[in-house]
């Protein structure tokens, strides 16, 4: 029996095939200014080189500068809710968000199989390190031109570790002259901030731009403490000659943020209800009434943090980008990073529900009074993120052959070398917390530090992590085209190189050099992914494309079997199959794509010391579409997913069958504007359906929307005055639940932010 997104995708391609002959008539330039979904731009992200999207057998979408401003968005993570196909649970803050694509399960944390890139690199290796995920290494300011998504495709051969997609932000180098400065406010929530940019021409060849923001604040959640400040610095300076470019660029990163993590609610049946007091929508237990929380670092010193510090991300940045001639008809363009990064992060997780009791204030302006409400185990997830810099290089070599009857074949070749380190000294510490969202205080224990109650989880998580990652990766590329038709073919092989050492603090209060992990180990695999485009007309293209590749584990498999090469290591793939039309006619273009994913992967789980080893399918339709008229336009989409946890390792088996926690079976957006003389109006719409927090099926979570409305208002050609609203209708949407239903993550509530901008 034919699966219904696969009926689904074969009826909707009939119908557009259909209704190909009024594409056909359309002029270059009316297509060009309908072309509400960007068909004829050309993309560089999963490509061997500039393409567009109708002449590409890959699954692309792009956001401007502009739409993604609109959209008010709290963190990378919330833009990408935006975009079919793609699943970013932005419930974390302004990072620690989890991403994934079309099905491929969301089971470690972070983006494991979707690579997040700045022009053209990742900011991070893996995307799933523990307590480090790359979005905290990205912020959205005046100095990103727009982003571009892939969602599998040629992910798996032109990029490493990214078997599901990428993710690329791209910035601005200065080909408009001029700038701005905006000030902006939080109306119902506590921060201010300032953004600068400015661009331009040098030289008649050589052109420049820099742009950064600064802001302060409690952030979207109210704390009663300032945990949001810090900012970000970009600039770069490009000459042109003939034949190519070379680019250089900084970037500078130091910024706080808040991150959300679980809080206490009530499971009654597969129902999730909130507790009393707590609101999951702006709870965080930051507060002014911490204490500082007493860390052990690698040295065997003990020294005290703010808690209310956050989550905590420094970065400097240099990269070197050119392209130039090199005989024969070769092109080779370079992209080179080398970035120092560390911070720290420090979040309150919510170890159970609490209990109603009698309890006295250890801290507060009632310390020292009774309290008789409920309490809670807060546990303080107190990371040192000691380093995570990396050293990356993309060397790419390209070649057009003019073949007979006006056909070409594009030769690509490249290599791929990477290091990434990585140093982290985890502390969980348990604290005895009043339950309440405002401003809660810690109660009195034992211990004479108010509200400890000792390491947390029987000590098991003071742990020292000390990582290097090497990746070589040549890749192979080879197009051919030939009037309407393009196929390409491309294989990569990644190599990775593991070697370090991983320690756990003896009852939390010293590593030994007895108790060390050492790892050394060689991993090996062949990815490779071929498709093929067919335009039959301006307006009217389809796709298929199959691929295979690789996720190669990184921490989350240490503390677990001997990782010294004296045993097998496992890796991640995903193999997958996609087919698709493109259409455009009049003021209404559609991308629409069936799918179907294989993922087979391990885990290990580091507080319950249990390995798992799942394979997961997923089905499904993703659609993407656009429509302009005069003054309006509106921008949505849908994804369709049936996805199901097919094997297990053994005793597991009571899930086979069962869908994949936090995967649901549609999710949708709508995005839509109107422009009435200088005031341009506009609202947004994203849901999610109904999912399982848990792969066997105990607790169910909801489904939800969120609306995002904004107003921008043109006083004059240099001044803009703006208002913006995320969650406008205050929905709570849960994201993730504790598999015992004690705790659970939710998005942020309603926030309105208001702006000025002079553009100069």
């Amino acid at each position: 029996m034919r699966h219904p997104c696969t009926r689904m995708g074969a009826a909707v391609s009939l119908a557009l095939l259909q209704m190909s002959g009024a594409s056909a008539q359309e002029t270059a330039p009316e297509a060009a200014k309908q072309d509400g979904l960007q068909m004829e731009r050309v993309v560089v992200t999963g490509t061997t080189g500039g393409t567009s999207k109708m002449k590409s057998s890959v699954s692309i979408s792009t956001l401007g500068a502009e739409a993604i401003a609109q959209a008010a968005p709290t963190s990378a993570a919330d833009v990408l809710r935006s975009v079919p196909g793609v699943r970013s649970e932005s419930s974390g803050g302004e990072s620690n968000a989890n991403m994934t694509v079309r099905g491929v399960p969301i089971s470690a944390g972070g983006s494991r199989y979707v690579q997040i890139q700045e022009d053209g690199l990742p900011l991070l290796q893996s995307g799933d390190f523990n307590f480090v995920t790359p979005d905290a290494y990205v912020r959205i300011d005046g100095g990103l031109s727009h982003l571009e998504v892939v969602r599998g495709g040629s992910a798996s051969t032109l990029a490493t570790n990214a078997p599901g997609g990428i993710i690329n932000f791209i910035g601005k180098t200065g080909e408009q002259q001029g700038g701005s400065i905006s000030l902006t406010q939080g109306l119902d929530y506590d921060s201010s901030r300032i953004d600068a940019d400015y661009g331009g021409a040098l030289g008649p060849k050589t052109r420049f731009f820099v742009a950064g923001h600064y802001r302060g604040g409690e952030g979207v959640r109210p704390t009663g403490v300032t945990v949001e400040q810090g900012g970000q610095l970009r600039a770069n300076l490009t000459h042109d000659f003939d034949g190519g470019y070379v680019r250089v660029s900084y970037k500078h990163l130091d910024d706080r943020s808040p991150t959300a993590l679980p809080v206490p609610v009530r499971v009654t049946g597969n129902r999730i209800s909130e507790i009393e007091g707590i609101d999951p929508r702006t709870a965080s237990f930051y507060s002014p009434y911490w204490v500082p929380d007493v860390a052990l670092d690698k040295g065997n010193r003990f020294a005290g943090h703010d808690v209310n510090d956050g989550m905590r991300v420094r970065s400097d940045a240099f990269g070197l980008e050119a392209q130039f001639a090199a005989g024969d008809g070769w092109t080779v363009t370079e992209r080179l990073r080398t970035a120092r990064n560390d911070g720290r992060f420090i979040g309150i997780f919510a170890a159970n529900n609490g209990a109603v009791g009698n309890y006295t204030f250890a801290t507060g302006p009632n310390a020292g009074q009774p309290y008789a409400g409920r309490a809670f185990a807060a546990v303080v997830f107190n990371t040192s993120i000691d380093d995570v810099g990396s050293t990356m290089s993309d060397t790419k070599f390209t070649k057009t052959v003019q073949l007979a009857d006006g056909a070409r074949l594009n030769l690509t070749g490249g290599l791929y070398a990477a290091v990434q380190d990585l140093g982290l000294t985890w502390n969980f510490n348990e604290y005895l917390m009043q339950a309440s969202g405002d401003k809660p205080a810690l109660l009195r224990t034992a211990s004479a530090t108010p509200g400890l109650v000792g390491p947390a989880f029987g000590g098991c998580c003071s742990r020292a992590v000390d990582m290097r990652y090497k990746y070589l990766s040549p890749y192979v590329n080879v197009g051919f085209e030939r009037g309407p038709l393009n196929v390409d073919a491309s294989a990569r092989h990644d190599r990775q190189r593991a070697q370090g050492s991983a320690n756990i603090a003896t009852a939390a209060l010293r590593y030994e050099p007895a108790t060390v992990q050492q790892v050394d180990y060689r991993l090996s695999h062949n990815s490779y992914s071929a498709g093929a485009n067919y335009r039959f007309s301006k307006g009217l293209g389809v796709f298929a494309r199959v691929s295979e590749g690789v996720s190669f584990n990184a921490d989350r498999i240490l503390f677990g079997a001997p990782l010294d090469g004296s045993t097998p290591v496992s890796i991640n793939t995903v193999r997958q199959a996609e087919g698709g039309v493109k259409w455009r006619s009049g003021a209404l273009s559609a991308f629409v794509t069936a799918f179907h994913a294989k993922t087979r992967e391990t885990n290990y789980e580091v507080t319950t010391r249990t390995s798992t080893a799942n394979s997961y399918e997923a089905k499904g339709v993703e659609l993407e579409a656009a429509w302009r008229s005069g003054a309006f336009q509106a921008n949505g989409g849908l994804t369709l997913t049936d996805a199901e946890i097919v094997a297990t390792a053994p005793g597991g088996e009571a899930v086979i069958g069962n869908t994949p926690r936090r995967q649901a079976r549609a999710v949708y957006q709508l995005a839509s504007s109107y422009t009435l003389g200088p005031v341009l109006f506009g609202a947004s719409l994203v849901g999610t359906g109904k999912s399982w927090a848990d792969d066997q099926h105990t607790i169910l979570m909801p489904a939800y929307r969120t609306v995002g409305a904004f107003v921008n208002y043109a006083y004059n050609d240099r001044i803009t005055l703006s208002l913006a609203a995320n969650n406008l209708t205050n929905e709570l949407g849960y994201t993730e639940v504790e598999g015992d239903g004690h705790a659970a993550r939710a998005i942020s509530g309603r926030s309105v932010k208001a702006s000025v901008k002079y553009a100069f």
